[in-house]
């Protein structure tokens, strides 16, 4: 009896530590699926005469399944761990890594959209300048004052990130001939429209030397973009302010190198009108 207990015993210890490892039950089952597989489908082949090809798919699909299912449930608790710890991996590098995912993103888009080129001059958010070079992390802008037209010397370093959250403006038309507009203001003791036809002949005087161009890039432009821009006739618009004041608006379509030339030039022809104007009222008053 004592013998029968201890063989007895021994196997249950054996079979326990058998079942404890996952591998050997793993082995030995899917021996076992596979063997009760080869069984069947060697049935099928002596006995069917018609649709064997069928059958034999039908039973190595499922067998497939089962095999799947089986190996799911015993490594379950594993498969588990594992895609909690990857899935707590990739959130830990997606987090640390957020910001050049993103650079990387907006460096694809750039490529893919093209929506400018080495050169050209641009707006991207608040910012101005002109693309010096890009790479997968950022954007190198050479700064431009967009009032003036003039480099100041600066150099911008935009993360590419902000060209998918910012709006993107190509103003490379800006870098030889640009739309300026400038605006006077002054108190309303005089009329701008006694002088207004002498500015417009001053105006088109200053812009005579380069109209042939103007009118052949104007129409360049508005053919690449398909829309109607003012100009290149300069253009002078008188309004008022909320204070009552004089507001004399300009806007000239000229070469960018020369657009604060032409500007000081008929600041200085509106002042010395209006001024002269102004000298003569009290005598029209008398």
């Amino acid at each position: 009896m004592s013998t029968w207990s201890e063989i007895s015993e021994n196997l249950y210890h054996i079979s326990v530590l058998a079942f404890d490892n996952k591998f050997l039950v793993t082995f030995l089952f899917v021996g076992f699926f596979f063997l009760i597989k080869w069984l069947i489908i060697k049935r099928i082949i002596r006995r069917s005469t018609e649709g064997k090809r069928l059958q034999i798919n039908v039973v190595n699909n499922l067998f497939t399944l089962l095999i799947i299912l089986l190996i799911f449930n015993i490594w379950s608790e594993e498969i588990q761990k594992f895609a909690l710890s990857i899935a707590a991996f990739i959130v830990a590098i997606v987090l640390a890594t957020r910001e050049f995912i993103q650079c990387f993103i907006g460096f694809v888009y750039i490529l893919s959209s093209r929506p400018f080129r080495i050169g050209d001059w641009v707006q991207v958010g608040n910012y101005y300048g002109e693309i010096h070079s890009t790479d997968w992390a950022k954007l190198t802008l050479l700064e431009v004052n967009i009032h003036d037209y003039q480099y100041t010397g600066k150099t911008l370093y935009l993360p590419n990130s902000q060209l998918i959250t910012s709006a993107i403006k190509n103003l490379n038309f800006l870098k030889r001939y640009a739309m300026h507009h400038f605006t006077l203001v002054r108190d309303d003791s005089v009329n701008p429209f006694e002088f207004i036809d002498e500015l417009y002949e001053n105006a088109n005087l200053y812009c005579d030397d380069f109209k042939d161009v103007a009118v052949r890039y104007n129409q360049l432009i508005e053919s690449r973009l398909d829309i109607t821009i003012a100009g290149p006739e300069p253009h002078i618009q008188v309004a008022t302010s909320e204070l009552g004041h004089t507001q004399v608006f300009f806007t000239i379509f000229c070469p960018t190198e020369r657009a604060m030339e032409i500007e000081q030039k008929l600041t200085g022809d509106f002042m010395r009108l209006w001024f002269e104007r102004k000298a003569l009222a009290p005598v029209d008053a008398k």
